[in-house]
């Protein structure tokens, strides 16, 4: 499985495979021609709480992740969703905060690498 993570705002390139926007809010200032989103999914976003309780905070990090991370075992179907476009080829999840390390596709990656290692490597 390949997964890359990169801003919404950064020009799209070959190598992103399918860019999958997750966020639950469109990006501001960015047209749907310009962002070249493949598919925009929502369903596997910090919710609206989570993501104002967390506002970019350095410091809540490791709480934000272990929330979040409760908040996508809670959805099992559009984890599996996600699951089943990065197996069939390479994901880009693009994002549109600011934080380049510290946000909600960096922890996605990482929950999905998780399950990935505790399967055994059998996801890929």
């Amino acid at each position: 499985m390949v997964i890359q993570v990169k801003r919404v705002y950064d020009p799209p390139e070959r190598s992103d495979g399918k860019r999958i926007l997750v966020d639950r809010l469109w990006p501001r200032g960015l047209s749907k021609d310009k962002a070249r989103v493949d598919l925009w999914m929502k369903e596997v976003a910090p919710s609206k709480g989570l993501r104002t309780w967390y506002g970019h905070d350095p410091g809540k990090w490791n709480d934000f992740r272990e929330r979040y991370f409760v908040e996508l075992d809670a959805n099992p179907l559009a984890v599996q969703e996600l699951l089943d476009h990065a197996q069939a080829g390479p994901v880009t999840f693009v994002f549109s905060a600011r934080e380049h390390t510290l946000n909600n596709a960096e922890a996605l990656k990482e929950y999905i690498d998780e399950m990935d290692r505790k399967a055994g490597g059998k996801i890929s």
